[in-house]
């Protein structure tokens, strides 16, 4: 791969086109994956209650959830393909294990909710009710299986595991299915990813609630619907939190650049405190977030940078040196592949292989041209990270006290208040912290992507490395296309929305 035959405007275009669909993609799964618990809930009650204003309430949600779903398929085929058109060299380079869960994706997940999704509308009348609840289940669970295998693939580029680099094919073969689709760091992912979806489906349900209770309409659902969607809510917050732990504690072992990048973190050491913002910080909180522990080593940017020993008397070595390794491991592929093509015996072929397998950790430096690109973009990972976390937990305090409130527990404090009859500017309070779930959900992913810059796979592959060869001028015209269809397609999708919600249920 010869970077400077590589169009570098191109690689900005791809990067910008790619970034563009995986926002808009990212505005369609949450609700998705959060109205599909909410709706699957409440179809539950009507099966064990026979109640049919239940029936009524899941069918409102389940229209709800339909326009959304339809809308986030499109946006997803078109950023899978992405990867072919836009970064064939990355699809190359490991095509044969990041394909893998996507095909699984397409092949089960895809398909299982669609058939049941298929079921769920039209067969209230056709199927019994504990089929017809199985079959809205499934179209729910279809739906987080899709998000497993997705974030299996997005967190092997994170943390890259069971495989191996074929130097004769120019590919990372996999080597062990199972170390790919249950790392540690796809299960944090994954885990975190999910939970902060039913976040996003509580806050909107929550938030159409409040709107008919300012409306002073379909009152019984508003209730109802609001104690499910709070309880949701909470119970999603306080999972998204304790996951976020676990996902923070995977990042400052695999990705450290990425942490020092969220915190500003120039100098590292023990017992470092987590900022608030500049100059107001929590003592010891990022040593305990890191590694569990209150006086734990946690190194800055100059110390990647420059190289430093870890607490187990390990190593790291400074960026120079792994862009020395890695370009020792690029001219030992070319020697190898050039002797191997003039008929080289095994003798002259063995000392370019153990030359290779001894950088190959540090392939990807070698097309690393300066240490300074090694450093992602601080001042984006260091506000998204906090707009993620305070966002966060002003939910929990938001859905704590609307469950309280709809619950009328402690009856001590709410036995004098009427949820249908709080002053407005609370129902829309509730209706702006939908665009402010949003934000926080889409910060979260600015820090995953942009956190691992320069990164496409983690100290494998830089982006330079992995786009297509292509002109900038046909990435350029096709991210105007798409930035006026999704825009299209996102306007339609919130006015069929409105619609519906002023619509309101048929019970």
């Amino acid at each position: 791969m010869n970077l400077l035959t590589i169009d570098p405007s191109a690689i900005d275009w791809a990067r910008a086109q790619f970034a563009l669909t995986a926002i808009y993609h990212w505005l369609f799964v949450p609700l998705t994956l959060g109205v599909g618990l909410i709706m699957s809930i409440m179809e539950t009650k009507y099966y064990r209650t026979g109640d049919a204003f239940w029936r009524g309430a899941a069918q409102f949600w389940q229209r709800l959830f339909g326009i959304n779903f339809a809308l986030g398929v499109a946006t997803g085929i078109i950023l899978e393909f992405e990867f072919g058109t836009n970064w064939s060299n990355y699809s190359w380079f490991v095509g044969d294990i990041f394909g893998a869960p996507l095909a699984i994706e397409g092949i089960v997940a895809f398909f299982m909710e669609s058939t049941f999704v298929a079921v769920m509308y039209f067969g209230w009348e056709k199927v019994s009710h504990g089929f017809h609840l199985a079959s809205t289940w499934l179209t729910w669970l279809g739906a987080t299986i899709s998000a497993w295998w997705i974030l299996v693939a997005n967190a092997w580029m994170q943390c890259p595991v069971g495989c191996t680099f074929n130097p004769d094919t120019m590919r990372n073969e996999m080597t062990s299915f199972f170390d790919v689709a249950l790392s540690p760091f796809a299960i944090g992912k994954f885990c975190h990813t999910v939970t902060s979806s039913w976040i996003v489906g509580a806050a909107f349900c929550v938030a159409v609630c409040c709107w008919y209770l300012l409306k002073k309409r379909e009152t019984k659902l508003a209730l109802e619907s609001l104690r499910i969607g709070a309880a949701v809510g909470l119970f999603a917050a306080v999972l998204a939190a304790a996951t976020g732990h676990k996902s923070a504690q995977d990042v400052a072992c695999k990705q450290p650049m990425k942490l020092a990048a969220m915190e500003a973190l120039y100098d590292g050491g023990t017992g470092q405190g987590l900022k608030v913002v500049e100059g107001i910080e929590v003592p010891y909180a990022l040593s305990f977030m890191a590694t569990n522990d209150f006086n734990g080593y946690v190194p800055g940017i100059n110390d990647l940078l420059k190289g430093y020993t870890r607490e187990d008397g390990t190593v790291e070595p400074s960026a120079q040196e792994k862009m020395m390794r890695g370009r020792q491991a690029i001219e030992s592929l070319a020697a190898y592949r050039q002797a191997k093509a003039e008929g080289a015996n095994q003798a002259t072929l063995a000392p370019l292989l153990a030359s290779l397998q001894e950088n190959m950790p540090y392939f990807g430096y070698g097309y690393i041209k300066d240490e300074s690109e090694l450093v992602p973009p601080i001042a984006v990972n260091f506000w998204a990270f906090r707009v993620m976390v305070g966002v966060g937990c002003l939910l929990i305090l938001f859905f704590a006290v609307v469950l309280a409130a709809t619950c009328q527990w402690p009856k001590k404090w709410w036995q004098k208040c009427d949820i249908t009859k709080l002053p407005s500017w609370l129902y829309w309070l509730a209706v702006a912290l939908v665009p402010l779930t949003y934000v926080a959900s889409e910060s979260g992913w600015l820090v995953a992507e942009l956190g691992r810059q320069p990164w496409t796979i983690q100290d494998m592959l830089p982006i330079g490395a992995s786009v297509s060869d292509i002109g900038s001028f046909a990435v350029a015209t096709t991210f105007w296309l798409f930035l006026i269809l999704f825009t299209i397609l996102l306007t339609v999708e919130i006015n069929i929305m409105i619609k519906q919600i002023k619509k309101g249920p048929q019970l």
